[in-house]
């Protein structure tokens, strides 16, 4: 079973693919489409290093699964291009885009709800910020209503009757304005950002057992018992569960407060994995930027990538719903031709064939 989302994707390039044959230490690199390019090519291309500056090409996919629960409780978003979505709601540094998961527990109101109305909490604020370049203040001021946004959503859910009062969702927020990645956070999804391959974190999971989270639980008069927050949830940030969080206004140990994490993006941020914590349960975010990076090096495609991260968690047993967005920075893969190979092995008959040719010196 696989969950809809909300998507609006650009279209995916066809590349030149080189294949590399190994057969006991014979290797030859065969490149048609070199061929073919080589009457057309030409020398006449001049480029400014000093002017250059890298912005990103966004495109996305994603994929969704129920894994071995009953009920998805899973949501999320895909808006590639959030400028021509919002047409002139607001103006924003371009590219911008908008990437969300929503983890519902409790049944799936919640994520179901913030998912619906998400749009209407993040961008119809009339205070937020309107600016064509990203600079530190219009950053400050995206924090400060972002972080308004999950406040908001997380009062409407105790507003609204036909949400259970024990339902509730985490929310990570991933947003792209030029060539600025702020990344926002509320319980135990994670953004993993690929830099040349290496897997940096662009959220912390906030989970009763973290440090930081366990002394301000304590402090607001909770407890932490056998990872679980005042015995019951297993995340110590999250929007709704009213049922924790009454009276309202009263402190809580359970909050909506999200925490922030930006990135400016260089030529060496590949992709951005955002992915629920079935995921993460099972496996490493170096592994699942080792996953996706090959992925895109064999096929360029990442809603096929995320198809295969949510497969790897299946395999590896994870017990949770599964939702993955894998969101790339380039127009195409950006690893060198010799590390985009396919790799294939060769019969017995055709190395013998091959061998015979070479001995024959290719005549």
């Amino acid at each position: 079973m696989v969950a809809g989302a909300e998507v609006i994707h650009q279209g995916i390039p066809v590349l030149d693919v080189k294949y590399r044959c190994i057969a006991k230490g014979i290797e030859e690199i065969v490149d048609i489409a070199a061929e073919l390019r080589a009457s057309d090519a030409t020398t006449d291309v001049s480029v400014e290093p000093e002017v250059f500056q890298f912005m990103p090409s966004i495109r996305s996919g994603s994929f969704a699964d129920i894994g071995p629960r009953r009920y998805m409780e899973d949501e999320h978003i895909c808006i590639d291009d959030l400028s021509s979505h919002l047409g002139s709601l607001i103006t924003c540094p371009t590219p911008s885009a908008f990437y969300g998961i929503f983890d519902g527990h409790g049944g799936p109101d919640a994520a179901a709800y913030i998912k619906r109305h998400a749009i209407r909490f993040f961008f119809e604020d009339p205070d937020f910020p309107q600016a064509s370049e990203a600079d530190n203040i219009y950053v400050e001021s995206v924090e400060s209503s972002i972080r308004k946004a999950f406040l908001l959503a997380d009062l409407a859910l105790a507003d609204d009757c036909n949400i259970s009062t024990s339902s509730g969702t985490t929310a990570l927020a991933a947003l792209v304005f030029g060539r600025l990645l702020l990344v926002a956070n509320a319980g135990d999804c994670r953004a993993v950002l690929c830099r040349k391959g290496v897997a940096v974190e662009m959220s912390q999971d906030h989970r009763p057992i973290y440090a930081p989270e366990r002394q301000r639980v304590e402090s607001s008069g909770g407890y932490v018992d056998d990872g679980y927050l005042n015995g019951v949830l297993s995340v110590s940030r999250a929007l709704g569960d009213w049922d924790m969080k009454l009276p309202r206004g009263s402190p809580s140990p359970l909050i909506a407060e999200p925490e922030f994490r930006q990135a400016v993006l260089t030529e060496d941020d590949e992709f951005l994995i955002i992915g629920c914590d079935g995921i993460w349960d099972v496996m490493t975010s170096q592994h699942a930027v080792s996953i996706v990076r090959r992925g895109l090096r064999r096929h360029d495609n990442p809603e096929q990538c995320a198809r295969e991260l949510v497969m790897e968690a299946l395999r590896l047993n994870t017990f949770d719903n599964l939702t993955v967005i894998v969101v790339c920075f380039s127009s195409e893969s950006r690893d060198e031709p010799e590390q985009r190979l396919r790799c294939c092995s060769l019969s017995t008959e055709a190395l013998c064939n091959l061998k015979s040719w070479l001995d024959d010196g290719g005549n």
